[in-house]
């Protein structure tokens, strides 16, 4: 068959470890035999970034502004064990973290939901998407330890000199302190992205923070998110059938676990980090969890919510076989393919997507899986696949639907 044109290109980007490996597979068994793929590439493997001075990052995340979609692999932050590993220069951030401050965008996190893994809340029919704010709060959090009595105090300068200041505590003993921000600027775009995200994908927006306790910190985030549904948002809402509602995050937990899923709920960063694991996990599998940055201005850039997969990485340096499962890469491909051919309206893209998709589902519902699935599936005829085997077996599914 003739290969599918791009008339734009994507924003590669690079990993390491064992998803820059599952990262070839999928290109050359799932993409480039069907698409003419344009992309403009980005190494964001930890030895370039070190060359580079982690330059590439910011290039990277430029470039999305530029073509307004990236697909990235799942990449190493480094901690102290790895500055001898790579032979380091420096600690280098974590680069979703620059590109995510970069890009000024929302994390949102969907499982993908397929027949055999069932999902241990038992009430969960249909996928629940966490929004997460991605700047802030503990993030970028000054903290002191108090080695004994004394008052602390938060203290605001502002340009004409003038001090305000509030007590946090008169400690009569040793303890600790923690200042954390946010940035109205970014509390709004998070807000647009939410309101936006929500329009597109036809579903309930959820946000939750705990307003009733932090009246300043936690209060402001509400107010931005109701103002700015009110001027801007209500009248689509209503014609699009769908709701924003806030509650309190331990009433949202509650509603979450009664429900049967199908909406989105957005978070505060520390919220979004911890609840986006609880609900990947609780569905069944971090593997089968899709992740998209969405800015307010319309950048997009999709990425597996997972990690590089260590453990397998160094087994696949012994020679071994590994039965690491790359959905969540696919669907990240298919995510960024889908969107650039909605972006430059070509509907045999978007139609590759839809299929790609289809296919890595159909593939697992058949009983061909890798070995995470294999633990957790209740389909009676399974048969666990390495990674290699896995890949090619969706090829040929994916063949059949094309």
């Amino acid at each position: 068959m003739e290969k599918i044109k791009m008339t734009t290109p994507l924003v590669e980007m690079d990993g390491d470890e064992m998803t820059r490996v599952l990262w070839k597979m999928i290109k050359d068994e799932l993409l480039l035999p069907f698409i003419d793929l344009k992309t403009e590439y980005y190494d964001l493997g930890l030895e370039y970034r070190n060359q580079t001075n982690d330059q590439v990052t910011f290039d990277s995340a430029e470039a999305t502004k530029k073509y307004g979609v990236a697909v990235k692999c799942a990449t190493i932050t480094p901690n102290a064990a790895r500055m001898p590993e790579y032979n380091l220069k420096e600690m280098w951030k974590s680069p979703n973290g620059t590109i995510r401050a970069i890009l000024d965008g929302t994390v949102f996190r969907a499982p993908i939901i397929v027949k055999g893994v069932e999902p241990y809340v038992k009430t969960w029919k249909k996928p629940i998407t966490i929004a997460r704010h991605a700047y802030g709060d503990v993030y970028k959090g000054t903290e002191m330890k108090i080695p004994g009595a004394g008052k602390a105090e938060l203290v605001y300068t502002a340009e004409d000199g003038t001090e305000t200041r509030e007590v946090i505590h008169d400690f009569k003993g040793a303890g600790i302190i923690q200042g954390m921000h946010n940035l109205s600027d970014s509390i709004e775009s998070f807000a647009r992205s939410c309101f936006n995200y929500a329009l597109d994908t036809k579903q309930d927006l959820w946000f939750a923070t705990k307003d009733t306790i932090s009246k300043k910190y936690d209060h402001t985030f509400k107010d931005i998110f109701q103002e700015i549904f009110d001027a801007e948002y209500k009248e689509k809402f209503e014609s699009a059938g769908i709701e924003y509602f806030y509650t309190l995050i331990d009433d949202a937990v509650a509603r979450v676990m009664r429900s049967e899923g199908g909406y989105i709920w957005a978070c505060k960063n520390y919220d979004g980090d911890v609840m986006s694991d609880m609900v990947a996990t609780a569905f069944g599998s971090l593997s089968m969890m899709t992740s998209v940055l969405v800015s307010p201005q319309g950048y997009y850039e999709y990425e597996a919510a997972h990690g590089t997969v260590q453990r397998h990485y160094y087994r696949y340096l012994k020679g071994e076989k590994t039965s690491t499962n790359p959905i969540a890469t696919i669907f990240a491909w298919s995510g960024a393919l889908r969107k650039r051919g909605e972006m430059d309206g070509l509907n045999d893209l978007i139609a590759f997507a839809d299929k790609l998709e289809a296919a890595s589902i159909r593939t697992i519902e058949e009983g061909k899986m890798t070995g995470d699935l294999a633990l957790i599936s209740t389909l009676e005829h399974k048969v666990t696949l390495n990674s290699e085997e896995f890949i090619k077996a969706i090829r040929e599914t994916l063949e059949e639907m094309l």
